[in-house]
């Protein structure tokens, strides 16, 4: 769902010349007209106004981070920090959070793309008009060879509940129902890859938690309705008309900086059921993994990975860190970058992408799942992958309503106690109500 097929070989020539030419800067990281130019993943300096996002949502909750724009990747945001209330002084989450590729596999095999290197993703920011930013603010990018863009939106939207609890009286609690609604933070760009546009969102909430979604909307190719019977739909009148079926592949590239240092550690857990052997119930064991060298992970029921903080503790004395959430993912196996679901990798400034990566030198590999080697982990690096296969639709036409594809990374222990927990609770951390 890209372009002609006989115009393909002659645009990723063009795209060569043009990634050869951003490279002749530091990775021509495009910012506000007044900024300077930031290497792809240096840490934001105390960013001024221009590249400033502060929100306080519910609950008193307010994030803080800087953001540039890189002419490949588009939106990098740095310098993610989370103050909820009670906390004195902002806790540090992200140094850097940002797409790291698109890999667009066609099933018939004649087409395959990386759409953040390989495409003009980062120079084809889109201008958002205000009914896009409903009660936010559109900021101005400066995108080389294109000028101004009004192309990054910061606003807020409601999620419905962020909690609920009916203390019962008559169990030994208070008597009343403390509930309350939350509000995020939105972040997000969109970006057009030939046909496609996708909306790269990031979200923050007021209980701590991290979500990115990549939205892909737009138009379906007509270059490629010619799909086989088992590669294609028919999205046209009779037969004819049938859309060749692709593969979306979005990675995300993290780079944590728990509370301002970047020695993190990772670790794995896994959950085993053993049914019972008589009329019992089934027993669960968790185990736990430190995963100390670099790691190529995969999804399995009751499995979960945490980045974990080398240098603060809660309040209760527990280290803090993140835990990943994968969304729904349909892992595809044509490449092997693409066999498995998360990447830790050692840190190396000039690995930012996950296939067909840029800046590395000539002989370095290319791609994340041969940078996973053994090596050990001072400063691990997250890499996210979540698969959608695209078999189109008759309503994915005209436009094509956005499908979503995302992860979330969720506060463990980064406070005591939720940091919702209204007042006349605060005195039940470790301490259960009396009816439980």
């Amino acid at each position: 769902m890209h372009v002609n097929r006989l115009s393909r070989a002659r645009n990723k020539a063009t795209m060569a010349v043009a990634v050869s030419a951003l490279l002749g800067g530091a990775l021509s990281v495009a910012a506000p007209a007044s900024a300077a130019p930031k290497a792809p993943d240096a840490p934001a300096a105390d960013c001024s106004d221009a590249y400033k996002i502060e929100q306080t949502v519910d609950g008193g909750t307010t994030w803080r981070m800087c953001w540039h724009y890189n002419t490949l990747s588009g939106l990098i945001l740095d310098k993610i920090s989370y103050q909820p209330k009670g906390e004195a002084k902002p806790i540090p989450v992200l140094t850097s959070a940002r797409l790291a590729q698109v890999h667009v596999p066609y099933d018939d095999g004649e087409a395959e793309y990386d759409d953040v290197t390989g495409t003009d993703f980062g120079q084809a920011l889109q201008d958002l008009s205000p009914g896009e930013c409903p009660g936010g603010t559109i900021k101005t990018v400066k995108v080389p060879h294109r000028g101004n863009v009004k192309g990054l939106c910061t606003t807020t939207r409601a999620r419905g509940h962020a909690y609920r609890l009916n203390d019962d009286a008559s169990t030994g609690g208070t008597g009343k129902v403390y509930t309350g609604q939350g509000k995020d933070l939105l972040v997000y760009t969109v970006n057009k890859a030939s046909w496609y546009e996708y909306i790269t969102e990031w979200r923050f909430s007021s209980d701590g938690t991290i979500t990115s979604n990549v939205g892909a909307t737009g138009s379906l190719s007509p270059y490629d309705y010619d799909g086989g019977d088992s590669r294609g739909w028919p999205i046209g009148k009779g037969d004819q008309a049938k859309a060749e079926s692709h593969a979306h592949n979005v990675f995300w590239r993290l780079n944590f900086g728990l509370d301002g240092s970047p020695k993190a550690k990772v670790e794995q857990y896994d959950s085993k059921v053993t049914p019972p052997a008589g009329q019992g119930s089934p027993t669960t064991k968790t185990t736990r993994t430190k995963v100390t060298k670099e790691l190529a992970g995969d999804r399995k029921d009751m499995r979960w990975w945490r980045v974990v903080s080398g240098a603060g503790k809660n309040k209760d004395g527990h280290p803090r860190s993140y835990e990943i959430v994968p969304g729904p993912s349909n892992k595809h196996a044509g490449r092997p970058f693409t066999k498995h679901d998360v990447y830790f990798t050692q840190y190396k400034k000039c690995e930012q992408y996950a296939s067909n990566n840029i800046g590395c030198p000539t002989g370095t590999p290319s791609s994340v799942d041969k940078w996973v080697n053994g090596q050990t982990m001072t400063h691990p690096i997250t890499w996210v992958h979540i698969g959608f296969h695209h078999i189109a639709r008759d309503e994915d036409q005209q436009p094509m309503p956005v499908h979503w594809q995302g992860f979330s990374l969720a506060a463990r222990d980064v406070t005591a106690m939720s940091p919702l927990t209204p007042q006349d609770l605060a005195n039940q951390n470790g301490q259960p109500p009396m009816g439980g």
